[in-house]
């Protein structure tokens, strides 16, 4: 049997050895067992730090210092001591090691506390992280406006969102002061403005947009009006959002008074006008803050079905089986295409490239090198009915026909891609943007589509009949119906195949008495068409404030203008 030193510096050595959360995890266990088989006594674990016991030595040893490690439950401790050396062989010894270490290099110096550090006990690691923490700690901050780098300081702070910024204003008046001389408020707004279209939008119409984007004039708003300008701009932006999903709004009405045929087809519109076309073959074109019809196009022989339009030119498709360019500042006709057989029944363009569709079943592709040079690149066939509606980026061509399918073509060659199949009725409608398809068919569903895989990611139900109209950004969907009525739904919900389908349409709205015909969004407002000859304005942001509080607005401006 060994002798119980040779026992207890095996102990020692096994204890030193083993992890230290191995060891607690097996100290527990004993707690555990020692409470079964003594439930008197509650057992504990403990470290005794600084604890020195001197053991029995002979003359010539020198004394020891050391750690006791005990485990107690009324039964005899279990001790773990390590040997010191006297304290004057201790000082002598570091003091030698410090002077060798302060004559090395920086890498042998490093290399050699990773060699101490790694023969470490991991209650030394927790001693020396709790060392080492304050001292790497730096506030930059501070530190470079004193070597003159303000503008780092400054540009450093700009990323930071506004709860951090916040946060920031509150370390010490050095940070407070390079925030509030960086301008940094002011920063955070414009980096929203640029990046996001609600902000944009908001900036325009509440007129704080003459502040952002100039440098600093020296009797310019101080860095105060943008830090209390910020919250009152996440109010506008709730309130809006609100709005939106509670309905409230202020409604405005153009009433066409057209002379025959009732009907506005189609519409498009900006900040300043609105471009409408009508079933009694005119186009008119309204001032869109005093709703009055600035100008009256005439020239097609037929209803206009669709229309598009840039700064410079609008581009009409008609029943009359043409379509027309026009110059959008005159009036003046600038070029007739005549290629389709019968009714164009919608027409996109972008970046010199055109497409048109036809209830002849084709899809006619142009290059548009100029509003008088537009030469046919390329006829797409496939459908088996007439062509209802087109869409297109650089990548892919979408069109979607009464035949109750969806078509991809390849934008570059022309050439097919796929099918999608899903709707049991003809599709009347849709839009295209990155991999979304979003179309709507008189089966009185709309469908949302990924176009890379030809998936249908969801089925929206609601319309009581034939879906007419429909666009979406990438908060909403809105479409309209032969119902009359128009839906906003919630898109990132409808992407969710664990949303319930009970949550998605946010809110149905009704003012139309006939079918609606067309419709556009932005942020702030829905513009409609329909065939009971209006169009109706929808502003979400300029709602009166006695509507605020309820879930609908009883308060409506009508303005009605004939022509």
């Amino acid at each position: 049997m060994e002798p119980d030193s040779v026992i207890e510096d095996k102990t020692i050595e096994l204890m030193c050895s083993v992890p230290r959360s191995l060891w607690l995890g097996c100290a527990s266990l004993v707690e555990s067992m020692c409470a079964l088989s003594c439930p008197q006594s509650v057992p504990s674990v403990r470290c005794l730090q600084n604890t020195s016991v001197m053991e029995d030595q002979n003359e010539d040893e020198a004394p020891k210092k050391s750690t006791v490690w005990q485990i107690s439950n009324g039964t005899p401790s279990v001790i773990v001591s390590r040997k010191r050396p006297s304290e004057g062989d201790y000082q002598r010894e570091k003091d030698l090691c410090i002077k060798y270490f302060d004559q090395w290099s920086e890498s042998d110096q490093v290399e050699f506390v990773e060699h101490l550090i790694s023969r470490m006990c991991h209650y030394q690691h927790g001693h020396i992280n709790s060392y080492l923490k304050p001292m790497l700690q730096r506030d930059f901050i501070t530190a470079l406006p004193e070597q003159g780098l303000d503008h780092i300081a400054e540009n450093i702070l700009s990323y930071l969102d506004a709860r951090s910024l916040c946060a920031a204003e509150l370390v010490c008046k050095e940070w407070q002061r390079v925030i509030s001389e960086g301008m940094l408020w002011k920063k955070l707004i414009e980096r929203m403005v640029r990046t996001d279209p609600l902000w944009k939008g908001l900036s325009e119409r509440r007129g704080w947009d003459q502040y952002l984007f100039k440098n600093r004039p020296t009797d310019g708003p101080p860095n105060s009006f943008y830090r209390s300008l910020y919250p009152k701009i996440i109010q506008d932006i709730e309130t809006i959002e609100s709005n939106w999903r509670c309905g409230r709004h202020n409604l405005q009405r153009i009433q066409c008074r057209s002379e025959n045929s009732k009907g506005v087809y189609c519409l498009q519109y900006d900040d300043e006008k609105i471009i409408s076309g009508l079933r009694d073959n005119s186009i008119k074109i309204w001032d869109k803050t005093s709703l009055e019809c600035l100008k009256v196009l005439t020239g097609h022989t037929g209803s206009v079905l669709c229309l598009q339009y840039d700064e410079r030119v609008i581009v009409t498709g008609s029943s009359d089986s043409t379509v027309r360019v026009w110059d959008v500042n005159t009036g003046e006709v600038l070029n007739t295409l005549i290629h389709h057989n019968e009714a164009v029944l919608h027409l996109r363009f972008s970046n010199g490239l055109m497409v048109t569709c036809s209830k002849d079943r084709s899809i006619a592709v142009w290059d548009m090198a100029s509003a008088t040079d537009i030469t046919l690149r390329r006829v797409l066939v496939g459908h088996r009915a007439a062509v209802n509606v087109v869409d297109f980026d650089d990548k892919y061509i979408v069109s979607a026909s009464g035949d109750r399918t969806i078509k991809v073509w390849s934008t570059s060659t022309c050439e097919f891609v796929r099918t999608l199949n899903g709707h049991k009725r003809g599709i009347a409608c849709l839009q295209y943007r990155d991999r979304l398809v979003v179309s709507g068919s008189s089966d009185n569903t709309i469908r949302l589509w990924d176009i890379e895989c030809g998936a249908c990611l969801r089925v929206l139900e609601g319309h009581e009949e034939l879906v007419r109209c429909i666009r979406f950004d990438n908060k909403r969907i809105v479409s309209g119906a032969y119902d009359g009525k128009i839906k906003v739904w919630d898109l990132q919900a409808a992407l969710d195949p664990r949303a319930p389908a009970s949550t998605l349409c946010l809110r149905t709205l009704v003012e139309h008495s006939g079918r609606v015909f067309r419709l556009q969004f932005d942020e702030f407002q829905i513009i409609s068409s329909s065939h009971d000859d209006t169009i109706l304005i929808w502003d979400f942001l300029n709602v009166p404030p006695s509507a605020q509080n309820e879930t609908r607005s009883p308060s409506r401006t009508y303005t009605y203008i004939s022509r």
